[in-house]
């Protein structure tokens, strides 16, 4: 199969898939936790929001990044946290009930605050009769793969757990798949310059997920939020849904260049999450 019919074909499944996931995974009780946690859910979605999408630009302009990385970038900072960001909170011993409401709270949210994002970026970093903004039907396509799978997931576990008991571990192990392969389309997909391009934005990448565990971690120690929170909060921000950034950048903007950020980010994240879920576990010993 052609790299373009895989990813056409893939994309959307796998985005759906991973959506699945998270929904078998909710409650109806885990929106209503936002009233619990106030002050570390204000915060991590201030992180998610606002200072996540500003480091990101900093980083573009400081680093000169070409038009097309650059919003590939920040395209993926203005992502949701991926629920693999859950599994790395458990294993470093953050509150994993957290993760899994910002995790729901950031995926609606997002739907909303990524389109005026990206478009700020095709806008200040496109050529004026080269930027063209996300469609409003392409945004409605996204947000319908993310609602309903999300939606089906929280009907299974509501009406049958014990089916999405069951479901979980498969589900798990499709979504890890499909992102392996997505990354690999999408880098094969450029194979010919992805070399260069990870010459030019690997760095970036890389200082932007260490920067974003670190802001996620200490800024909420800063404001006397317990430790384990700090490390929900440190993953969720610091691991984002690299599928739904591909998808909107093949898919909703038609550009495969943009699609190498989020590409060469979700390889480095699970690195560097390890670690850094190593060193606040020790911590919080």
């Amino acid at each position: 199969m052609e790299t373009n019919a895989l990813l056409t074909v893939l994309l959307p499944a796998a985005l759906a898939i991973i959506m699945l996931g998270l929904g078998l995974s909710l409650t109806i009780a885990d929106f209503q936790r936002v009233v619990l946690y106030p002050k570390a859910i204000f915060i991590g979605l201030f992180c998610q929001m606002l200072i996540l999408p500003a480091l990101c630009f900093a980083l573009a302009v400081g680093f000169k990044l070409p038009a097309e990385l650059a919003i590939g970038l920040m395209l993926l900072a203005a992502s949701p946290g991926g629920p693999t960001a859950n599994l790395y909170s458990h294993l470093s011993k953050g509150d994993v009930a957290l993760n899994i409401t910002l995790t729901a709270v950031n995926s609606l949210l997002t739907l909303l605050s990524l389109p005026f994002i990206v478009n700020f970026a095709i806008n200040y970093f496109m050529q004026n009769d080269l930027a063209v903004p996300m469609q409003f039907k392409k945004i409605v396509e996204v947000f319908l793969i993310v609602l309903i799978p999300v939606s089906i997931g929280m009907l299974i576990k509501s009406k049958a757990p014990s089916v999405s008991i069951k479901m979980d571990k498969p589900v798990r192990i499709l979504s890890a798949i499909f992102l392996v392969l997505i990354i690999a389309a999408a880098i094969i997909k450029e194979k010919n310059n992805v070399v260069g391009f990870f010459n030019q934005v690997g760095i970036p990448a890389l200082l932007f997920n260490v920067l974003s565990m670190a802001i996620g971690y200490y800024l909420p120690l800063w404001f006397k939020v317990p430790r384990k929170q700090a490390i929900a909060i440190g993953m969720e921000i610091g691991i984002h849904n690299g599928t739904m950034a591909i998808y909107i950048a093949l898919n909703v903007l038609g550009n495969s260049m943009m699609s190498i950020p989020p590409a060469i980010y979700s390889l480095i994240m699970f690195i560097t999450a390890a670690i850094f879920g190593y060193v606040v576990s020790r911590k919080s010993e």
